[in-house]
């Protein structure tokens, strides 16, 4: 179970993540501080990546959800903008997709790639977790969830991508966007000023969602 002071979330309890489903490497729920869960997804294009692989820099974990007012939001520019920022300075951008594949907003692997591609992002990977391992294992709640993993595979950071828990396009100019300001920090050898945050956006549509 997650530490709640570490995590704080809009939507109801920890998502219990079946033992089926939890590798060897991510048998122990995220939290700050500690080594973040490892895991293998692939990519929409059928290619393994593992975050384990990616040791040496600093990763950002970002889930979404295209369908999602609050993720449109931010691809109206300002999260492409933080993708090529930071892959411009190493660091690796993994976005990962948990919508199971019976809802309305799941899109397929070569769909998730177009809508990318059309949205001009720059992540280094867009990643799926059909079957909600992944996310459950972090318990990302909402789309966007945003986490940091350090170049020595510690999770730093996990929360929302801002201060504003909006859809309004217009706050992203007057919020404290977290995720610039804890890469700035974590690239400057810095303790992160802001280790965790309420998350804010749209409820993940897991497979096998807790009761």
């Amino acid at each position: 179970m997650l530490n709640r002071r570490h995590f704080t979330t809009l939507s109801l309890g920890a998502l219990a993540l079946p033992a089926s489903l939890i590798t060897a490497a991510s048998a122990h729920a995220a939290s700050i501080g500690q080594p973040a869960p490892d895991f293998t997804l692939t990519d929409t294009a059928g290619k393994a990546v593992k975050l384990s692989g990616l040791r040496g820099k600093p990763v950002v974990l970002e889930w979404t959800n295209p369908g999602c007012p609050f993720v449109r939001k931010h691809y109206n520019g300002n999260m492409q903008r933080l993708q090529k920022e930071f892959t411009g300075h190493g660091v690796a951008w993994l976005t990962i997709n948990s919508t199971r594949n019976d809802s309305a907003d799941y899109l397929t692997p070569p769909q998730l790639a177009r809508w990318k591609a059309d949205k001009g992002a720059a992540a280094t990977a867009v990643l799926m977790d059909e079957n909600g391992a992944v996310g459950q294992a972090y318990s990302a709640r909402v789309t966007p969830h945003m986490y940091i993993v350090s170049a020595q595979g510690v999770l730093v950071y996990a929360g929302a991508i801002d201060s504003m828990a909006s859809a309004r396009e217009a706050d992203i100019a007057t919020a404290t966007n977290y995720v610039r300001q804890g890469l700035n920090e974590l690239l400057a050898g810095k303790p992160l000023s802001t280790a965790s945050s309420q998350p804010y956006g749209c409820s993940i549509k897991y497979q096998n969602p807790a009761s």
